[in-house]
């Protein structure tokens, strides 16, 4: 199982994230992560993203599917991963589908968790109030200056990815807003619905002769049936005259001489 989670910051994905790796056995892979574990390494990846940070740039697109391609490959991750923080972008995200495409791979599901930024500035307001009041250390990201400037960031270069994904029929939205675990549930739900699709639908069974035929029949009439369906004076007129019945009226007029002349 391959997914992105998307979402601002502080939907909750790294939370979501964590249950998923526990539950399917997946691999949280986070483009940071790798980067800096490139560069201690000292990979030809690794040092060339190094000059490019060093220089106060952002590493190039190819670079970090570079990464991404190498990590993939390793033993751990081939029952599934979870892509953190990449893609950010809609090129990048082309190109991560290029990439995966030649390894014979694709994404199985993206989840957007759907979230009301403004109760996400009062939840970290609320958050650094509770914890000042505790006498607590608090953490770089409980800012919410700074949560106005990755949101709008999150909308100007990563939103664009939801109609990316849903272009391509893979995004699942699920309420962001909701207890952690109604949310990791909705996951569940949205995961074993993409993978119902995957599945090729079951052939479809022969019919019984008898039941074939019988169904052949269904909307249309026996020949007795359209008979007695007939309007009564119709059928009277088209029976021989030894069939009518007993009561039927007797033919006068011209009619009758013309049948008399006959006989």
């Amino acid at each position: 199982m391959r997914l992105i989670l998307l979402g601002p910051p502080g939907a909750g994905k790294g939370t979501q994230a964590q249950h998923l790796v526990a539950k399917y056995g997946l691999v949280q892979l986070s483009t940071g992560d790798m980067l800096r574990t490139a560069v201690k390494a000292g990979t030809p990846i690794g040092r060339q993203a190094q000059d490019i940070m060093a220089q106060g740039a952002l590493v190039p697109d190819d670079v970090v599917v570079s990464i991404v391609e190498q990590r993939i490959e390793q033993p751990d991750a081939r029952k599934g991963f979870i892509l953190d923080g990449f893609p950010r972008t809609e090129p990048q995200a082309e190109a991560l589908d290029r990439m995966l495409a030649k390894h014979g791979l694709a994404l199985d599901a993206v989840i957007e968790l759907k979230v009301d930024e403004v109760a996400l500035i009062r939840r970290i307001e609320s958050r650094i109030a509770e914890m000042t009041a505790r006498g607590e250390t608090l953490r770089p990201d409980d800012n919410p200056e700074l949560l106005h400037r990755r949101l709008a960031a999150y909308r100007a270069q990563t939103e664009p990815l939801i109609a990316y994904y849903q272009r391509h029929g893979m995004l699942r939205t699920v309420d962001g807003m909701a207890p952690i675990p109604d949310v990791a549930r909705q996951i569940e739900q949205a995961l074993s619905g993409s993978e119902a699709l995957a599945r090729p639908a079951p052939a479809a069974k022969a019919k019984p002769r008898a039941v074939a035929k019988k169904a052949g029949k269904i909307g249309k009439k026996s020949k007795t049936q359209r008979k007695t369906s007939r309007n009564p004076a119709q059928t009277a007129r088209r029976r021989p005259a030894a069939k009518r019945r007993p009561n039927a009226k007797p033919e006068v007029g011209a009619k009758a001489r013309r049948r008399n002349r006959r006989r």
